[in-house]
């Protein structure tokens, strides 16, 4: 069986990483921590010559771990649909690595179209015309996941336009922490993650 060949092992391995990145986030909302959350927190913005470049790969618009979730499930099923077709045809299994080499740009590919569809579905920015440095100072209300110190969750916030933009904040003082409906004023931007403290005057929201 070609499922437990040895030229075939990238393809497991991508395929139980797969597999285990979804159980550990699965097992990290039951208890209210999002590692998907926490992964993205640690990605950086794009410098702006690489943001147009690297649109396809929807940074910033899909969860990091779902994009790398697609990326794993191409590049496997990929990898096991070569080594068949070589095995019909040839009789045999091409070694690992001239397999992958293929199955790495199916994996992206997957990442640019599937990745395009599932962006299109999730909150994001209604607006990129206005600067991300714009929403310090502006309040918000976190939508989903718990926020604390090291540990961003997804708040909603307005533009001076009204427009609602979806950003990951964490609490700004280390013994706070935010749950799901909580008002928060952001009060500075360290990456890709926006610091917050509790809305003082919650009823300006």
């Amino acid at each position: 069986m070609i499922w437990f060949a040895q030229e075939t092992w990238p393809f497991g391995a991508a395929l139980l990483l797969m597999l285990a990145l979804f159980i550990i986030e699965g097992a990290g909302l039951m208890f209210s921590v999002s590692p998907s959350n926490w992964l993205d927190g640690l990605v950086p913005d794009l410098p702006d010559g690489l943001e147009g470049s690297l649109g396809w790969l929807h940074l910033g618009k899909v969860p990091l771990l779902i994009l790398l979730g697609i990326f794993l499930a191409g590049f496997s099923m990929s990898g096991y649909a070569i080594q068949s077709f070589s095995k019909a045809l040839i009789g045999g299994l091409l070694p690992a690595w001239l397999a992958s080499l293929p199955s790495v740009l199916a994996g992206f590919s997957m990442v640019s179209g599937l990745g395009g569809l599932i962006a299109r579905v999730m909150p994001s920015d209604e607006s990129s015309a206005v600067s991300e440095l714009s929403l310090i100072g502006r309040a918000g209300v976190v939508t989903q996941g718990v926020a604390r110190h090291g540990m961003a969750a997804q708040a909603k916030v307005r533009d001076m336009h009204g427009r609602a933009h979806y950003v990951m904040v964490e609490p700004d003082l280390p013994h706070e922490s935010f749950e799901e409906g909580a008002a928060v004023l952001l009060v500075k931007k360290n990456g890709a993650k926006y610091h917050g403290i509790k809305n003082p005057h919650p009823e300006l929201l």
